[in-house]
């Protein structure tokens, strides 16, 4: 047994062995309340995923993530490119959020609500229990030469994850380019959409790859949330903590023997049966401490209240707890850290309800034509030539539309349009418009022009360009 100071096991982890090679691991079907509860969670989050993408509001998908035409929806909020800095302080948002819990409770996000372990613990590792069996009976079958027995399960278990590799990989398309875009190819079918088959293939592959082979690799390896933990937690975290004060006691531990007074002994709860170690899906002892492997899924805990339960002592010798609630029985309570998240979190999401209160319904964006400057006309007359582009971020049209200069008197004529026209729903309108004014109405070489844009004469949205004229002298 390991003194508290030896911490070589930090040296290396669990899913790796000494030659350097993957160490699989075969984790013990987990059971309890704590399990109880996540499965009530993950179902429920499972759910919510896959319906997600086809539930609307006001016509918006509920969320989207359109990244090649940086078209966004959250929570049915439709967020375009022109809105992109509204999405980056969401994204902020979500960030400081998730720290904050992380400085508060750990990595209990990744037990709770990671897709990655809902997936793999919740759908991928109980069809396994299912088809392979539990803990011995999958290293049975690993170590069983390849006979009728074990080639019916492997491939039957390989065609399951296969299958729910590809729904999975369908949902996400969903969200990237849109519930209703994608029920379209499948009713038109692959053949006609070769573009998208091939990214729908190649996610199936990654998700296939990731649930069937990678694994707790992902947590251990390739997520950055597991490497922040090192600088968020500190001893006042609540994280999945083995009390070490009772467990190992004056003597350490021992393995349980019947009428043996072990408090006389000297020896703590821990009658080091493994149990938390076989259940622990990514294979490491919590009785080490908190460590980087750790992504807080209890099943340490409920494994070690059953045993707690069989021999009559009490449970919580693994729970949630912090380092100085073991070490010096204090509570939980906020720290200034943690204050400081919550500040900065309140703050941002005022910001963001403001300028989405603010934020219109239509976007205006006139621009001077490039290379453009002025043209002199009859009648003293000065004739600039603009773009335009019109944003319509709702899904109804918006028709009868038309420009109108506020501050000076002139006139604006459309090129190739009359002088109303259409905005489609979730589309925009661009074209090119001429402003003319009076040579004698200008206030020098550049004038300031406030236009607004009405529909069916009511104002919906202004902006500003700058007309140029000739220099005057004095």
């Amino acid at each position: 047994m390991e003194t508290p100071n030896e911490e070589n096991f930090r040296d290396s982890i669990g899913t790796i062995t000494e030659e350097g090679k993957r160490a699989w691991v075969f984790p013990k079907k987990p059971s309890g309340r704590f399990y109880d509860k996540r499965k009530i969670v993950s179902y429920l989050l499972l759910a919510f995923l896959f319906a997600a993408p086809f539930i609307k509001i006001n016509g918006n998908q509920f969320l989207m993530f359109n990244v090649l035409e940086r078209r966004f929806n959250i929570f049915g909020f439709p967020f375009w490119p022109q809105d992109f800095h509204l999405f980056v302080i969401s994204m902020i948002i979500g960030v400081i959020f998730v720290t904050l819990f992380t400085v508060g409770f750990g990595r209990i996000f990744c037990g709770w609500i990671c897709p990655q372990t809902i997936f793999m613990e919740m759908v991928f590792r109980r069809i396994e229990f299912w088809i392979d069996g539990d803990r011995n009976k999958q290293r049975k079958l690993d170590a069983q030469k390849w006979d009728a027995e074990k080639i019916r399960k492997r491939l039957f278990k390989w065609f399951i994850f296969l299958v729910i590799s590809f729904l999975i990989a369908n949902i996400f398309l969903a969200y990237l380019i849109g519930s209703d875009k994608l029920m379209g190819y499948i009713i038109e079918g692959p053949s006609q959409h070769l573009g998208t088959l091939l990214p729908l293939l190649i996610f199936t592959a990654v998700f296939y790859f990731v649930f069937a082979w990678f694994r707790e690799q992902v947590c251990i390896i390739a997520c950055p949330y597991g490497r922040l933990q090192g600088v968020l937690l500190d001893n006042k975290s609540i994280v999945v903590a083995y009390d070490h004060k009772r467990g190992e006691g004056e003597n350490g531990r021992k393995k349980f023997r019947k009428n043996e007074d072990r408090t006389a002994l000297g020896h703590g709860d821990c009658i080091d049966c493994l149990q938390c170690v076989h259940v622990c899906p990514t294979g490491i002892d919590i009785r080490n401490g908190t460590q980087l492997e750790c992504v807080n899924c209890t099943a340490c805990i409920d494994e070690c209240d059953h045993i707690m339960e069989s021999i009559n002592l009490p449970k919580g010798l693994i729970r949630y707890a912090s380092e100085d609630e073991i070490e010096k029985k204090e509570k939980f309570k906020l720290t200034a850290r943690m204050k400081g998240y919550i500040a900065v979190l309140i703050i941002l999401i005022g910001v963001l309800s403001g300028m989405l209160l603010l934020r219109n319904d239509v976007e205006a964006r006139i621009l001077r034509l490039p290379g453009q400057l002025y043209e002199k006309k009859e009648k003293n007359i000065i004739s600039n030539v603009f773009t335009y582009k019109l944003v319509n971020k709702t899904n109804e049209e918006i028709d009868n539309v038309s420009f109108k200069i506020r501050n000076f008197k002139g006139t604006i004529h459309l090129v190739s349009t009359s002088e109303d026209f259409e905005v489609p729903a979730q589309g925009l309108a661009e074209g090119t418009l001429f402003i003319e004014i009076k040579k004698n109405e200008l206030k020098g070489d550049k004038n300031k022009l406030t236009i607004d844009v009405y529909s069916h004469n009511k104002l919906i949205e202004t902006t500003t360009v700058n007309f140029l004229g000739p220099r005057s002298y004095h």
